[in-house]
């Protein structure tokens, strides 16, 4: 039996025709820059980035329990029949420390929400009714030192339920699709308008400390008003944490040969001071972990199969484009069984022992990496490549189809040959019957590639 994702169902009805129509104007790219031919930006380190974007995670509060008897009042108990009541009312610390410890040891990056207001619970910089302020900061201290250094902090919007007056700080009186987060609520409104309810939920998150670049939309947030939420998003997060490349995570398509690559978006002023852009994080696999509302027991070979042959993972890696798989925090602790987790365990020790040309990578490394392959000029002269490049990008990775035949240097300083592509790190190159493959250090502004 299939059990979608909110974003699978309403990628299968209506409101998903509505984004399926809608896409084409929310892919504003605006400036793109001259690149010479003659260079290609490869993927970094000449690898495939892979990656795991989490959902409705937050601090100590298990969020189905809360979220599913508001998403049933607000269809009238015409849907969601779940049994939350036999929900754990937490998903304990001692969960988060393990599967931070576990992902660490893996090299395991992606993204982790964390829900600002939880279901309306309480305010994560203020009090958590049910929990002591000594068991907040602690929650909140153990995901500054587990998560935070290899996951991206994303508020998933305010409370992942009911809509908030920014105004009052209390959710609107009225309930119904038009004033729950996941529907109907950003239907007309204006960029700036849910850039100021993106910004209440950002400070959130910046009063507790918590490094912030993105967003995730929970369910249908925003899927009718494209335009206007990446470019809510782009204000939104410079506005409150000063972030260089705003990204935001709204998209997946878990099946098919659509891209899924990151799409770079509204970029201005490449040649000035104050270079902008914001990109969309794309997902590639529906949540076969075990679902947000731990209905099913997850469908591991939908990533990847046992002989290693096939599986969505698979097909997207094969084609050399990000992989970035997608789950909820809800389903990875599965009400204290983890079915979620040992799913994700296995998908990764499959992916390892099939692959050797990953790198895992956080959602803002990524769509750094995307902003600088796509943002980049590129001039070939004689047996230099002059470039520049409006943000800096750690592992920048370029084949030079017309390599010069001296040893190539970056910003006057010689690169050291490697014996193939897979050992290239930055500072490094490798010659092969395809070109030239140089990895470096990208540094803002303007520099020479001595090719």
């Amino acid at each position: 039996m299939w059990n979608p994702t909110r974003r699978e169902f309403l990628a299968t009805t209506g409101a998903g025709l509505a984004l399926t129509a809608s896409e084409a104007i929310a892919q504003m790219p605006g400036e793109r820059p001259k690149q010479d031919p003659s260079v290609e930006v490869l993927n970094p380190r000449g690898r495939v980035p892979v990656s795991l974007i989490i959902d409705d995670s937050t601090c100590l509060v298990n969020l189905n329990r809360f979220a599913i008897p508001q998403f049933a009042a607000a269809w009238e108990n015409k849907r969601y029949f779940h049994d939350w009541r036999k929900m754990p009312l937490e998903i304990p610390d001692d969960f988060v420390r393990k599967f931070g410890d576990w992902c660490g040891e893996h090299g395991v990056k992606g993204k982790y929400s964390i829900v600002p207001y939880p279901a309306c619970v309480g305010r994560l910089d203020i009090e958590i009714p049910g929990w002591t302020h000594k068991q907040l900061v602690q929650s909140i201290d153990l995901v500054h030192e587990r998560m935070v250094p290899n996951w991206d902090i994303h508020p998933e919007m305010v409370t992942h339920t009911r809509v908030i007056d920014i105004k009052t700080g209390h959710p609107y009186p009225k309930l119904g699709p038009e004033f729950v987060e996941n529907w109907r609520w950003t239907d007309g409104k204006s960029a700036e308008q849910i850039a100021d309810y993106m910004r209440y939920a950002l400070q959130i998150l910046k009063n507790i400390d918590l490094p912030c670049e993105g967003i995730t939309t929970p369910g249908g947030f925003g899927n009718r008003v494209l335009p206007e939420l990446s470019q809510a998003t782009l204000a939104a997060v410079r506005d409150i944490y000063g972030a260089e490349i705003p990204h935001y995570f709204r998209h997946l398509y878990s099946s098919g040969d659509r891209s899924v690559a990151p799409r770079v978006e509204y970029a201005s002023g490449l040649d000035t001071d104050d270079p902008k852009c914001v990109v969309s994080i794309i997902g590639c696999t529906g949540d076969w972990t075990g679902g947000w509302d731990c209905s099913s027991r997850g469908q591991l070979d939908r990533f990847i199969t046992p002989d290693l042959q096939s599986g969505r993972m698979v097909e997207v890696i094969e084609r050399g484009e990000p992989a970035n798989m997608v789950c909820h925090w809800t389903g990875i602790h599965f009400n204290g069984e983890e079915v979620g987790f040992r799913i994700f365990k296995e998908v990764v020790r499959r992916l390892h022992e099939r692959f050797d040309n990953l790198i895992w990578m956080k959602n803002s490394e990524l769509a750094r990496y995307w902003a600088a392959k796509e943002l980049t000029r590129f001039e070939q002269q004689a047996e230099a490549v002059a470039i520049r490049a409006p943000f800096a990008c750690p592992g920048f990775t370029v084949r030079l189809k017309r390599p010069g035949n001296r040893r190539p240097a970056y910003r006057q300083q010689p690169l050291r040959e490697v014996a193939s592509p897979l050992h290239l790190v930055p500072g490094t190159f490798h010659d092969n019957r395809s070109g030239r493959h140089i990895c470096i250090d990208l540094k803002q502004g303007a520099s020479v590639l001595n090719s």
